[in-house]
């Protein structure tokens, strides 16, 4: 029997999500093994040995509910980043904030402004709530800043800054962000999406926990599945102003965040010389694919995060088969509106070389028109 109930207009527009392909999907597709991902910006490292023992521990308590506020999480971020637990919400990962964002704050007519190319949630989460996204094209592979306030009208209710930016890497400093938030109307909410901040070497960057404290209308969003290799268990958190907290909380599900995340990312956060293996390994990383980049005669834009966007200057979706079919997984740049990059998450050196001996015999053996 058909249906007579239809979804709403405003869903029309979306295209599902597609996440980097999995190493188990690739070696069932694909009959091979070794298969390595450099496609979805994971810590190749893995958690720390203190998260594996705090969540071994805790097991077998998984029969009860987790704590719905997130108590000694926020209190444990309370007190690693000096704010208030009134300031923090936590989230099954920074994706699920996103939505509560927007849940909270967009009516069907609004508008987000957003650069072009950056992280896809922020145009899905607007068109959720039947609001329209306004893409501002990016400026040397970054943010316009100057380009996203004239695309301010009286029907702007957030803006999204993603810093470091996704899929680019390109980084906003302190200074930019200041300048930029003078110009912002005290209406618009600013999302600073800082996913990979962590991975940040550049003094220059932005100390955004100051425009908070300074009163102006953020939200940033932080995340514990990159550096602190917790992806798999979905948890990440917001720090805003007190009444902004209040309000998002008014729509949020009363247990997101499950219970081994949580006791996962408190002992994630007290073993801090992990975290620095993670980005001195990570720095060697970003430098290393540099070289070989610029070894190679390939253009790539300068990274502040975790991955690389290199111009490969053959179709990315026909490179991505190429390299997948020798258990390299990719990002391909065709999703992001550049068909002749890719993104290129790093992993360990072992890894790296690996992909880099893959990529330049490909690119070698390329059929000539």
């Amino acid at each position: 029997m058909a249906k007579d109930f239809k979804k709403r207009a405003c869903l029309e527009p979306i295209i599902p999500y597609t996440p980097g392909k999995p190493i188990e999907e690739v070696e069932r597709e694909l009959g091979i093994t070794d298969v390595i991902k450099m496609a979805s910006n994971e810590n190749p490292l893995g958690p720390s040995p203190r998260v594996l023992e705090a969540i071994q521990n805790f097991l077998p308590k998984i029969n009860l509910y987790p704590d719905g506020n997130a108590y000694y999480l926020k209190q444990a971020l309370a007190a690693h980043l000096g704010l208030s637990e009134q300031n923090i919400i936590c989230g099954n990962g920074a994706d699920e904030l996103i939505i509560l964002a927007a849940t909270t704050y967009l009516d069907p007519g609004d508008e987000i402004i957003m650069a072009h190319p950056s992280f896809s949630e922020y145009d899905f989460a607007a068109r959720l709530m039947g609001a329209q996204p306004v893409r501002v094209p990016a400026v040397n592979f970054g943010h316009d800043l100057p380009g996203m306030l004239a695309a301010i009208t009286e029907r702007t209710k957030i803006i999204y800054i993603c810093n470091p930016n996704n899929p680019t890497g390109t980084m906003l400093t302190h200074a930019e962000l200041a300048a930029f938030l003078k110009e912002v109307p005290s209406r618009i909410l600013v999302v600073m999406d800082e996913a990979y901040y962590e991975y940040v070497t550049d003094p220059a960057y932005a100390r955004s926990i100051e425009f908070l404290k300074d009163g102006y209308n953020v939200l940033i969003l932080r995340t514990f599945s990159k550096i602190y290799g917790l992806a798999g268990l979905r948890v990440g958190y917001g720090l805003a102003g007190e009444e902004i907290i209040r309000e998002i909380n008014t729509v949020r599900e009363p247990f997101n965040v499950n219970a081994v995340a949580q006791v996962a990312a408190r002992a994630a956060l007290e073993d801090e010389a992990h975290k620095q293996a993670v980005l001195e390994a990570n720095t060697r990383g970003r430098e290393y694919l540099a070289k070989e980049f610029k070894r190679l005669g390939l253009f790539f834009v300068p990274s502040h995060a975790n991955f690389i966007f290199v111009e490969v200057g053959v179709d990315s979706k026909a490179l991505f088969q190429k390299l997948l079919q020798q258990g390299v997984i990719v990002r391909t740049g065709d999703i992001f509106g550049y068909p002749q990059f890719i993104r290129v998450s790093f992993g360990t050196e072992e890894e790296n070389r690996r992909f880099i001996r893959v990529l330049e015999d490909t690119l070698k053996n390329w059929p000539q028109e």
